[in-house]
């Protein structure tokens, strides 16, 4: 009985801390949003608030009135977030398997020369010279899907790691056994039970694609640079402009109008819409992503 008790007291505290953590990771989202909703004047002059004393939906309809660029910037990094993501899985689960097979000759030396890579690159300068003159993806779709995110190394240890850990060599040998080859086993075994760090994993890479910027910022430019913006790309560039024209550089009435813009509160908002679509998203995949992560720490 006594044992009862402590047990319920015990996870009464644990829970009231997860809650407490919910509440730490919840509430600053929330007021990035009342944020984007406040009037400015009283943002200013009262600061951030949850309870702010007046609201004010004119960051949104700035944001709105921009339609056209923001629902082409949102296709582009659809686009660009799913076909990475994919090709990204493909490519580390086709090199992750190969390593996971302990009879492959060389195996450790090609572990540790992925290993290295993380560890080590040619730096912002060599690299950015390689794809523009020698892989030419400067102001095309490619320049937000190859560079960095392509293929990770880190990925493909994790995969490597679950498909040694976390599938019985004995599914491997009865395969072997009935006459299956790599390719067989690969398709028939190694994808279905490997499914949880498949979508870990691909989560990470999904979630790296949408919040990239740094691409866009290297290899577009120009017009038809800027056609293909991604929503990142697009909302830093409104941000930029807004900052600028606010400064008071821009002369006559277009510039008297332009300081009124409310600034802060569109910051907030680019920053709320720009999360949104992982709001929505990530409840659909929270299951694989629980289980990877547990089996892999259990594993591991």
């Amino acid at each position: 009985m006594e044992n009862s008790r402590k047990s319920k007291r015990y996870q009464f505290v644990i829970n009231l801390i997860m809650m407490i953590i919910t509440l730490f990771i919840i509430l600053p989202f929330v007021l990035v949003f009342i944020s984007s909703i406040t009037d400015e004047n009283v943002l200013i002059r009262n600061g951030y608030s949850f309870f702010p004393k007046k609201l004010s939906l004119y960051a949104y309809q700035y944001i709105i009135r921009q339609g056209e660029k923001i629902v082409r910037a949102y296709g582009v990094t659809i686009l660009v977030t799913c076909a990475g993501t994919i090709l990204n899985l493909a490519m580390s689960s086709l090199l992750a398997y190969p390593l996971s097979v302990k009879t492959l000759p060389h195996r450790r030396a090609l572990t540790f020369f992925i290993f290295f890579t993380m560890l080590f690159n040619g730096g912002l300068v060599p690299t950015y010279l390689m794809y523009v003159n020698y892989i030419h993806i400067k102001n095309t779709i490619w320049a937000l899907i190859v560079p960095n995110l392509l293929l990770s190394a880190n990925n493909v240890l994790m995969i490597r790691s679950y498909f040694m850990t976390s599938i019985p060599d004995a599914l491997f040998e009865a395969a072997k056994i009935d006459g299956a080859g790599h390719v067989k086993i690969f398709s028939t075994i190694v994808l279905p039970l490997g499914k949880p760090i498949l979508v870990t994993m691909g989560l990470f890479s999904g979630l790296a694609y949408w919040n990239d910027w740094t691409n866009g910022l290297y290899y577009l430019s120009g017009n038809q640079g800027q056609k293909l913006y991604g929503i990142q790309n697009l909302l830093n560039q409104m941000i930029t402009d807004i900052q600028y024209l606010a400064s008071g550089k821009v002369a006559g009435n277009i510039g008297a109008e332009v300081a009124k813009l409310p600034t802060t509160s569109i910051r907030m908002a680019i920053a709320f819409i720009a999360m949104l679509p992982l709001f929505i998203i990530y409840p659909f995949l929270q299951k694989y992503f629980s289980e990877g992560i547990t089996l892999g720490a259990v594993k591991g």
